[in-house]
């Protein structure tokens, strides 16, 4: 499949909602695809409303992903499952204004989702890639980037903790 296949062409398209259904497999990852993300197998379903000065497009992805253990170096299937957004506003030249919002030259005569789509799957990848048998193991031992909240102040526990004698001859000072 090339880049025609994951195009829609948007001239014939009346000022209406219109679905297309897209099967994701090898082929797209070989064409899309990079070392973070080069194997799945997804189905993509795209509601594109077309409007007189822009198009709503909205992606329903539901597939897995074939990742990597960072850990065990194993391969596994990681379940994916997204609803994502893109309005092409319709305007002088290309332009990304932000994630979900791209304007596009009047004359464009068909959209090219693919990219869009590998995009919102490798989005969805965690950082971390675990095996689902670290699952459990993980959680308990994952204490990074928690913040662990107490109810006393600095000064219990500063009054709690045993203090350099040196340290008590200064606090007389104040």
């Amino acid at each position: 499949m090339g880049v025609a296949a994951y195009s829609v062409n948007i001239v014939g398209l009346s000022n209406k909602e219109h679905h297309f259904q897209y099967d994701i497999d090898h082929d797209f990852f070989r064409k899309y695809g990079t070392d973070l993300l080069s194997e799945g197998k997804f189905q993509v379903d795209v509601l594109l409303t077309k409007h007189e000065t822009f198009i709503e497009t909205e992606f329903r992805t539901k597939g897995a992903a074939r990742l990597i253990c960072d850990r065990s170096l194993e391969p596994f299937d990681y379940p994916i499952e997204n609803v994502s957004k893109i309005v092409f506003k319709y305007g002088e030249q290309l332009q990304e204004i932000t994630d979900e919002i791209i304007v596009i030259p009047r004359d464009t005569a068909a959209l090219e989702l693919g990219q869009y789509m590998y995009e919102f799957i490798s989005l969805a990848v965690p950082l971390k890639k675990l095996h689902p048998r670290f699952k459990d193991e993980a959680e308990e031992n994952d204490v990074e980037g928690k913040i662990v909240y107490s109810s006393q102040t600095s000064e219990e526990k500063n009054d709690e903790e045993e203090i350099d004698p040196r340290w008590n001859i200064l606090k007389k000072l104040k």
